[in-house]
């Protein structure tokens, strides 16, 4: 994939979002898992609690990046009001095999990393940094 070459002419996307989500593609679908287990500080000292989860993970229209937006929400087993709830982006470049994640829980807190990855790979490392640009 070639880069225009001026920055206000974005390049020409493939339709088929799927086909160019690289090491992202095994991620798109719903996921749902029912052996987590949260262990969490409590004034008696630890407390660990069963939970269960689901992950979505939906194509994005082709752009510039090539994406997921997804949504992650955790319950306790036989409730259905979460204790953890989580939505954003998973976006890929094809050109430089650049990974950018986009977080936001609903507790006024927002995150993104990035990292890098080939189609294949079985790892995603992401990184990110408190105050950083």
């Amino acid at each position: 994939m070639q880069y225009s070459k001026d920055i206000y002419t974005e390049n020409p996307a493939d339709p088929d979002t799927l086909a160019n989500l690289g090491p992202l593609a095994p991620l798109a679908g719903t996921w749902y898992g029912d052996q987590g287990v949260d262990t969490h500080p409590v004034a008696e000292g630890t407390e660990s609690e069963p939970f269960v989860e689901t992950l979505t993970f939906e194509l994005l229209d082709p752009q510039q990046l090539y994406g997921l937006r997804y949504h992650v929400a955790v319950t306790k087993p036989g409730e259905l009001t979460a204790f953890h709830d989580q939505v954003g982006y998973i976006l890929y470049e094809p050109a430089s095999g650049k990974i950018y994640m986009t977080l936001a829980i609903p507790r006024a807190q927002v995150a993104m990393a990035e990292g890098t990855a080939k189609p294949g790979d079985k790892q995603i490392h992401l990184r990110a940094e408190r105050g950083s640009t």
